[in-house]
């Protein structure tokens, strides 16, 4: 199994096995914290091959610094199938999160297991906004 794609992006859908990704970011503004971050996505494509066809559990987990859960972990099971004459094929995950709560500033991390192995991981780094603007990405 490959890892293709793993990001942090304001918005993604996928459509018939297209992946659509819009805005992918790892650093927020804020002015103040708590900062609440209206809607983002974790986005993932996984490849994997013939061999590796049957069942098999993603898990995806949001932590502060401090390892500290900032929602709960999504766990999924999935199950690949491969058709006569297909070597690999892909499978997408868009994990909508909507108002998304980070308590303190620093660096936040979301990371990817497959069957228990970690396969993946992105920082988010929330930094004060000292020029004014207005919070977001």
């Amino acid at each position: 199994m490959k890892l293709e794609i793993f990001t942090l992006c304001d918005s993604a859908v996928d459509y018939g096995n297209r992946l659509c990704i819009l805005g992918a970011f790892d650093g927020i503004k804020a002015k103040e914290v708590p900062y609440v971050h209206p809607h983002c996505a974790v986005t993932a494509r996984l490849r994997f091959h013939r061999i590796e066809e049957g069942h098999h559990r993603l898990r995806v987990t949001f932590a502060d610094e401090d390892g500290k859960a900032v929602i709960p972990s999504v766990e999924t099971d999935i199950t690949v199938r491969f058709v006569e004459g297909v070597q690999t094929m892909v499978v997408n995950l868009v994990l909508g999160i909507n108002g998304l709560k980070l308590q303190n500033f620093g660096e936040y991390t979301v990371d990817m297991a497959v069957d228990n192995v970690h396969v993946g991981s992105l920082p988010l780094i929330v930094d004060q906004d000292r020029q004014g603007r207005s919070a977001g990405v």
